[in-house]
């Protein structure tokens, strides 16, 4: 059985990764906030900015936390397609939660369904991220602990959901997001326990990618979006004319700096985006 430590790098990695996971919860809820105000094609882009906000922001916790994994006896290499995949499947899953949230006409069907699809989003971006791990020996997990994982992320995505869509005002929406930024965090941390590794001592070259060669560069990358993308949407227009031009150039963003990080060869520039004219008044 080969020792486990998910705190090699101290409490950083924790720490750090807690605020990545509330910065995407924050972004996420809000623009799912500026979607209820909105109509047609604004509607779904604010929904579909939060599910890339939502399901980079859990993606980067994971593999922030990650950084602090390590297993006595072993490298560690990740699977860049498994990993990929699993950033997909993220802001993929996340989307049916926020979507159902979004157009539900029940509030409280659509936070139930949201959380769920939310919660289980969570869930299989960190399953499939694990899955992308190699190292000599085999990973086994404590189904008790894996149904508790889930648990605690549906549960407390609907609580945010709930504080998000049923009452308004801005401490509760920072409440919000803590409270999804525990989710995220517990679930990561209460998953990892549920970890049992057996080693299997090679010399064998183990494949896929370092830490330091892929994810890190990556959870930068989406770091910084999150970042821009909450202080662009605090300070964007609330007009329903102009919502939809913000959300498409986010998304615009996003879809770029998603294609640099994965693909660096084939990323292009991204269109430009002008702003919508302003109607002068008629004389």
């Amino acid at each position: 059985m080969g020792h486990v430590d998910h705190f090699s790098a101290g409490w950083v990695t924790p720490v750090l990764s807690y605020v990545m996971a509330c910065v995407g919860s924050a972004l996420g809820l809000r623009c799912t906030v500026r979607a209820l105000e909105a109509e047609g094609a604004s509607k779904r882009n604010w929904l579909l900015l939060a599910s890339f906000a939502i399901g980079s922001g859990i993606w980067t916790m994971h593999f922030i936390a990650m950084m602090g994994f390590g297993v006595e006896g072993t490298p560690i290499r990740y699977d860049v397609t498994l990993t990929a995949l699993s950033l997909v499947m993220s802001i993929a899953v996340v989307s049916a939660g926020v979507f159902t949230a979004g157009y539900g006409r029940s509030r409280v069907t659509s936070v139930a369904l949201g959380g769920l699809g939310t919660g289980l989003g969570v869930a299989a971006m960190h399953y499939t991220g694990m899955a992308a791990l190699n190292l000599h020996g085999t990973v086994d997990y404590n189904p008790l602990l894996v149904m508790a994982s889930v648990v605690i992320a549906v549960v407390a995505a609907t609580a945010a959901l709930t504080l998000t869509l049923v009452v308004r005002g801005p401490v509760l929406a920072v409440l919000a997001a803590l409270v999804m930024g525990l989710a995220v965090s517990s679930m990561h941390y209460t998953a990892m326990y549920a970890v049992d590794v057996t080693l299997a001592p090679s010399s064998a070259k183990l494949p896929g990618a370092t830490p330091t060669e892929f994810l890190f560069p990556l959870a930068v990358l989406l770091g910084s979006f999150l970042f821009l993308a909450s202080a662009y949407v605090a300070l964007s227009p609330t007009g329903k004319g102009d919502e939809s031009a913000v959300a498409a150039q986010l998304l615009r963003e996003v879809e770029l700096s998603t294609a640099t990080a994965t693909s660096p060869a084939a990323a292009t520039p991204a269109a430009a985006v002008t702003p919508p004219a302003t109607p002068t008044a008629a004389v």
